[in-house]
């Protein structure tokens, strides 16, 4: 099986991951991952995480030119600056519109600089700060502005009312990363107002150095 083919399957069986177990509804989210000759498998617009083909899913050549399967998803300018501004950092991008996280983008006490409160080590290590971006409509070119004016600083984002953008070194990276988002998230609603006693800044410190996290 050549690596093309086999991130054909990998893309599928991680977004069906994904969808069954309830991260993403209907025809939400969309995924995408690098090749090695440095073009981009992606999601097709209007299509379930929990029904993609292998076959049908867009393919884009190393200059961003669409060039086989379906159409990519609305949302590619989210992917084309994280791809764009992260580098070999990124090789795949996960966006979803995850419940707990899209929740905690509408609560006016949630920080925008760091949406994540010190809950976890976890999150801290797989995401490092995210960054709450304001609300744009759908497939708004202007979100791809927004993320290429963190200037490649953040590999995680959440949208306003929408939901969070994750990019990792590989995909099975951006799920882990995306899935410790939603939880955090999760957490963060339910001992919102419990008063819960969270890391220290000495030990978030402490994490951020000995895992080597980017952290500005």
């Amino acid at each position: 099986m050549s690596e093309e083919a086999r991130l054909r399957e990998l893309v599928c069986e991680l977004s069906r991951s994904i969808f069954d177990r309830g991260l993403t509804g209907g025809a939400s989210g969309n995924v995408s991952v690098r090749l090695p000759d440095g073009g981009l498998l992606v999601s097709p617009t209007g299509s379930s995480l929990g029904r993609l083909d292998p076959a049908r899913l867009s393919r884009f050549d190393e200059s961003g030119r669409h060039i086989g399967g379906d159409a990519p998803t609305k949302e590619m300018p989210l992917h084309a600056a994280f791809y764009e501004t992260r580098g070999a950092k990124a090789g795949a991008v996960v966006h979803l519109h995850s419940t707990h996280s899209v929740a905690l983008s509408m609560l006016p006490e949630t920080d925008p600089d760091n949406v994540l409160p010190p809950l976890t080590p976890y999150s801290i290590m797989r995401l490092g700060k995210v960054k709450l971006l304001p609300f744009f409509r759908p497939g708004d070119a202007a979100m791809g502005e927004a993320i290429r004016g963190l200037a490649g600083r953040r590999s995680a984002v959440l949208l306003a009312n929408h939901g969070p953008v994750v990019a990792a070194k590989d995909l099975e990276a951006a799920v882990y990363a995306m899935e410790e988002l939603e939880e955090t998230a999760r957490l963060a609603l339910l001992t919102r107002g419990l008063n819960p006693k969270m890391l220290t800044d000495a030990q978030v410190r402490d994490i951020v150095d000995h895992f080597d996290v980017e952290w500005d």
